[in-house]
């Protein structure tokens, strides 16, 4: 007697998160094949980690001379301070973005070859931004200092804003990588939309220059925490909590959307790509 056919079997994939820790040591190894790439014959070398903080640093310090001259008074060296305490977590923003969601179509021959969590790409793409991050911290700390910017209780939000940011470019970088293995004007439209995106985040400026129009601004989810390390830092007050639970929920909503929709897209990206 034949027996019944055995019922199908249900195969379940692995929690992403679980995914990602199981393959950790591969997360590493492309982070530094990442920045290795970068600096591979580079005569500044990480020099470079500091060249754009550097150039966002000139814009803003022309635009706090200027608001500096129409109030009558100099340009002060906590003005610059101010300027670069923002202008390098946005560096980190833009590079981070830029480069994650490109990170799958510039890994193709790994994606349609060897398995791994396709997530994993994005995020080395993120860690490699990270160090330059890290980099660019150091010069950012002896300009505070030379500014006499001290050290306060305050000091303790930092790492919440920061672990904030670094997941907002995390979860949005693995979202767009999606987006450009079915669509190359992906890469163009964040291009665009990063060339611009500075003048409607409070780097150059702060959003109280523009009274009834800062609620808009701190819309921006980066907002909140841009002002939030000034506030902490500079001016040893606590952030705005309303706007940090905000731009924490939405950082919340955007790690759940860009796992969905990239567990959703993955099936179809070694065909695709």
């Amino acid at each position: 007697m034949l027996s019944p056919d055995p019922p199908d079997r249900v195969i379940v994939a692995p929690h992403p998160l679980r995914s990602l820790l199981a393959h950790r040591e591969v997360l590493y190894v492309l982070t530094w094949r990442d920045i290795t790439i970068k600096y591979k014959q580079s005569v500044m070398g990480f020099l470079w980690a500091i060249l754009m903080p550097l150039v966002i640093v000139g814009a803003g310090v022309l635009v706090r001379a200027g608001v500096a001259s129409v109030s009558g008074r100099p340009l002060l060296i906590g003005d610059v301070a101010a300027v670069a305490l923002k202008a390098v977590p946005w560096a980190f923003v833009v590079s981070g973005i830029r480069f994650a969601s490109n990170s799958l179509v510039g890994n193709s021959n790994l994606l349609t070859k060897i398995y791994l969590p396709r997530e994993i790409f994005p995020l080395a793409s993120v860690g490699s931004q990270l160090i330059d991050f890290a980099v660019a911290t150091v010069p950012l700390t002896a300009l505070l200092a030379l500014a006499r910017v001290g050290i306060s209780l305050q000091l303790v939000w930092v790492p919440l804003l920061i672990a904030l940011l670094v997941v907002q470019v995390a979860a949005l970088g693995t979202l767009l990588s999606a987006g450009s293995v079915f669509f190359r004007d992906v890469k163009y439209v964040v291009e665009v939309v990063l060339t611009f995106a500075i003048f409607v985040t409070p780097v150059l400026f702060d959003v109280d220059m523009f009274g009834r129009w800062r609620t808009l601004l701190l819309l921006n989810p980066v907002a909140p925490l841009l002002e939030g390390l000034s506030a902490t830092v500079i001016h040893h007050h606590p952030p705005e909590l309303g706007w940090l639970a905000y731009s924490g929920a939405v950082t919340v909503f955007a790690v759940i959307l860009a796992l969905a929709l990239f567990r959703r897209l993955e099936p179809y990206f070694a065909e695709t790509i």
